[in-house]
Formats: structure tokens, sequence, C-alpha cells
């Protein structure tokens, strides 16, 4: 079976898309424990502060540290969007932005 340029970028475009939301959905898992842990730390941290046995500062780290980690999930969850709308696309399909779904085909 002979392929022609379109079928390969088609198959190329494809996986691309396939393989770049599997790495970002293995980031979103690890950025998820991150901001998990980071918020576990924010806990404890101002425990501590209120027991009189850290300063303010590690509490103020600590929240700087967990937004952080927000903001780092935030921006996967917003790459693996894209990637999920790029892979529609690849497929042929198309995407109506303004409703936030795959666009309905007009046949």
């Amino acid at each position: 079976m002979k392929f022609d340029g379109a079928q390969v970028e088609f198959a190329a475009q494809v996986e691309d898309n396939l393989a770049a939301l599997r790495i970002l959905e293995q980031q979103s898992q690890v950025q998820q424990r991150a901001a998990a842990s980071a918020h576990e730390a924010v806990v404890l941290t101002t425990n501590q502060y209120e027991a009189g046995t850290a300063a303010y500062t590690a509490v103020v780290t600590a929240q700087v540290t967990a937004l952080t980690d927000e903001q780092s999930l935030l921006t996967t969850q917003g790459s693996r969007f894209a990637a999920s709308v790029a892979l529609v696309a690849a497929l042929g399909g198309g995407w109506d932005g303004a409703m936030g779904s795959p666009a309905k085909d007009a046949h």
C-alpha cells in the first residue's frame, strides 16, 4: 500500500498531537501532585507560624510556591486543551472556539 505526501503528513500530525497529549497528561499529573504538596506545606507552615515556631516569611514563601505550582498546572492544562483542539483539527474536524466544542458538520 502506497501513501502520498498528504497521507503521510496527516498521520504525522495525528501522531504528534497524540504524543503531545500523552506528555502533557503526564506533566499534569506531576504538577497536580506538586500543587497538592505545596498546599500541604502552606497548612504546615501556617500551623508552625501560629504555634510560634516559624516566621511569617516561611508562610509567605510556602504560599508563593503553592501559587506558582497552581499556575504551572493551569498552564499545562491549557496546553492540553490546545493539543486536543489541534488533534481534532488534524483529524479533519472543526472547532467552534466561541462554543468551546467541536463544530457541527454543515453537510
